[in-house]
């Protein structure tokens, strides 16, 4: 008993620590694969154990943090996460749920492809664009109407005039494509800055900017994916609202489905893993909803997740490949990172020469060494990182790496934070 209270403590510190690195810092330090496992363990292990659940606890929040600079903002109806699956066997069982809070109802769902981005919340009075939030908390998010503004994807004024449409709040994502992504790391890298782990963490990083003609010269869109609180006899569907929208000038995302079946969707959303590489934006998985809004309302939602959607994560993408170099990055806060230089290799829809390999200690932990075979993960990295060596292919008389001493920029002796 004791073993499993103290690793339920282990894992709130360390994703507590992982959600700082990811949605504070917009530098990531493990995969979202392993992010996931570290959550789905510690919900496991509370489900067993009801009583250490506490509030401060990370399955106990929908979002990020709030941050400095931006007047916080209520949304009036709460922005809830996602429950992951991860398999078609999860995917039926949340099928069985959606069919017992039914009846005898047979469910359509509708599926989209799940944005890598930044949610945003979007409220539109009298057909006029007049605020925008991040998800925050969930219940409080950063007003960031002004950068939103220069977003031109976003539309100002609706290109509509129906009454049940001039009044509404819709989500989306915001993304920053993979080219634009591409373009501003070089730019980054040759001005000696720290390079962006991946296009959500450049989106989320571009938002925070204080001022919004720095947000302006980002390429940032958006994917518009939810209408809440929409109150309409015509509209009776998440997918036929959608439409709507779309005719109304928002950005809507053509390979949306709609499906009788859950079968259907899985076939569906395994058609999907292999092609998510040839994408312009990153994409992490599928979105699973039931379409009629009436159904939607009877099956309601958790304090954190609605029980009628349901994300689908794909598996992570990963590579083997060879080291060749291993050098140091000086990135624009004076921190340096290891980063390894690779035999190029075709991963996610591009060819990977670098992987990131964090700090001395992760190389240390793993063992790295140049001239190794490993096996490299992207997912919705840019920079990829450093899964495991494969120790079977280590060629004999490699040395474990010496990490430098001295800044390969300044020549000045490397101090190491230990905080």
């Amino acid at each position: 008993m004791e073993k499993n209270f103290d690793r339920i403590e282990r894992l709130r510190r360390e994703i507590h620590l992982h959600n700082w690195r990811y949605y504070v810092l917009n530098d990531p330090l493990i995969s979202d694969g392993e992010y996931d496992a570290l959550m789905r363990e510690l919900i496991e292990l509370e489900k067993g154990h009801p009583e250490w659940v506490t509030p401060d606890s990370p399955t106990q929040r929908i979002g990020e943090e709030l941050t400095e600079g931006f007047p916080p903002v209520e949304h009036k109806v709460p922005m809830l996460s996602l429950d992951n699956t991860y398999n078609a066997d999860e995917l039926r069982e949340f099928d069985k749920r959606v069919r017992k809070g039914l009846g005898k109802v047979n469910p359509e769902y509708v599926v989209e492809l799940k944005i890598d981005g930044v949610a945003v919340s979007l409220l539109y009075e009298k057909g006029l664009f007049v605020r925008g939030a991040t998800r925050g908390d969930g219940h409080r998010g950063d007003d960031i109407t002004a950068n939103l503004r220069t977003i031109r994807s976003i539309p100002l004024k609706l290109l509509t005039h129906e009454p049940d449409l001039m009044s509404i709040e819709i989500r989306g994502e915001i993304y920053m494509p993979k080219k634009g992504l591409e373009e501003l790391n070089r730019e980054r890298e040759k001005l000696g800055k720290s390079l962006f782990a991946n296009p959500r963490n450049a989106a989320a990083g571009s938002l925070k900017h204080l001022d919004p003609q720095r947000v302006a010269q980002r390429p940032l869109d958006i994917f518009i994916h939810t209408v809440v609180g929409l109150r309409s006899k015509k509209y009776k569907t998440h997918y036929d609202t959608l439409m709507a929208l779309k005719k109304a000038g928002f950005k809507i995302h053509p390979n949306i489905e709609v499906f009788d079946s859950i079968e259907k969707v899985i076939r569906y959303n395994d058609s999907w893993a292999p092609k998510r590489g040839g994408l312009e934006f990153g994409v992490d998985g599928m979105v699973v909803k039931v379409n009629p809004f009436d159904l939607q309302k009877i099956l309601g939602s958790t304090i954190k997740t609605p029980r009628w959607a349901i994300s689908y994560k794909f598996p992570a993408e990963q590579a083997t490949t060879v080291i060749r170099e291993i050098h140091l990055q000086v990135g624009r806060t004076g921190v340096v990172t290891p980063v390894a230089n690779l035999d190029p290799v075709p991963l996610g829809g591009t060819t990977i020469q670098r992987a990131t390999l964090h700090n001395e200690d992760e190389i240390k932990r793993k063992d790295i060494r140049v001239g190794d075979t490993v096996l490299i993960e992207k997912g919705g990295e840019v920079i990829p990182k450093v899964v495991k060596v494969i120790l079977e292919k280590r060629k004999p008389r490699t040395k474990p790496y010496l990490f430098q001493k001295k800044c390969p920029v300044c020549g000045r002796g490397l101090v190491r934070d230990e905080k």
